[in-house]
């Protein structure tokens, strides 16, 4: 269906008048005559009664005004996303993010903010691990990622990063331990025979590998009495006497009453959060987002 004669059978059924539809298109009347004819032959019926009084439209006419101008409609706004798509401001970004993220105000900021300036953007969130994240970063399957690398984790090279924020790991011991009352800084090493409550072994690079750096360092491999995904649900299991286990102290904020969060003494305690997109290419709406951190 030929979107022009679309255009022309809306500015006649509006106008009901040959002579004004053609000023309005900024075309003279034959031509216009004949692109009705040639969308009547298309369809296989009468649009218009015309007389030399008036011009009305016949049912079939109706039926196919409205549907015309919603195709036409369509068009323009389809036109106008791709526009703006190409510009960065509409399209869709895939963001992924570990579970701590979340617990930063400052990622909450960043999301109104970017919503706010190009409301045409789509944003698609997920969770994923700091592995997972660099696995579907590298297979094109995210755009953004905020991770949690450990220090020792090497970013591939064609992956842009930036630090965002830095936390505290804290040792978190179930209230009635009897090292949880004194509230002070407790060495990792004297720990070395209590049982732990860590992340699974999944694609590396993240919290996990930190913990296993810092158990080693302090000359000992943790005994993991229960693997858990969700940091959340190692905190309820350390409050239900489970373990012990090291997080980030942004887990203050959502810490069971069952736990006590104390600092670490003989450890590199501090974790940061990274963004992280590919280097080579990145979409408009990937820049448009990094244009957020100046």
């Amino acid at each position: 269906m030929d979107l022009r004669r679309l255009t022309c059978f809306l500015a006649v059924a509006e106008e009901l008048n040959f002579s004004r539809a053609a000023q309005r298109l900024h075309m003279s009347q034959p031509p216009l005559s004949q692109q009705i004819r040639l969308l009547e032959q298309e369809m296989g019926a009468q649009l218009f009664e015309r007389s030399r009084r008036a011009v009305a439209l016949t049912p079939a006419g109706l039926l196919l005004q409205d549907k015309a101008r919603q195709i036409v409609e369509l068009h323009q706004q389809a036109g106008e996303l791709v526009r703006m798509a190409a510009h960065g401001l509409a399209g869709r970004l895939r963001i992924a993010f570990t579970a701590s993220v979340p617990l930063f105000d400052e990622f909450s900021t960043m999301l109104r903010d970017f919503r706010s300036r190009h409301p045409q953007v789509e944003l698609d969130l997920q969770h994923m691990t700091t592995g997972e994240q660099i696995a579907a970063l590298t297979a094109g399957q995210i755009d953004i990622g905020f991770m949690r690398p450990s220090p020792t984790f090497r970013i591939p090279v064609p992956i842009r990063e930036q630090t965002l924020w830095r936390d505290e790991l804290k040792l978190a011991l179930p209230v009635a331990h009897a090292k949880a009352a004194a509230g002070e800084a407790l060495a990792l090493s004297s720990l070395a025979d209590q049982p732990f409550v860590l992340h699974p072994a999944v694609l590396g690079g993240g919290l996990h590998e930190h913990i296993l750096a810092l158990c080693s360092e302090a000359g000992f491999v943790p005994r993991i009495a229960q693997p858990a995904r969700e940091t959340s649900t190692m905190l309820a299991l350390v409050a239900a006497g489970l373990g012990l286990s090291i997080v980030p102290s942004v887990y203050e904020r959502i810490c069971p009453p069952g736990v006590v969060l104390q600092p670490l003494a003989d450890a590199a305690r501090h974790s940061r959060i990274a963004l992280v997109s590919m280097q080579q290419a990145p979409s408009p709406c990937v820049q448009m987002f990094w244009q957020l951190l100046r």
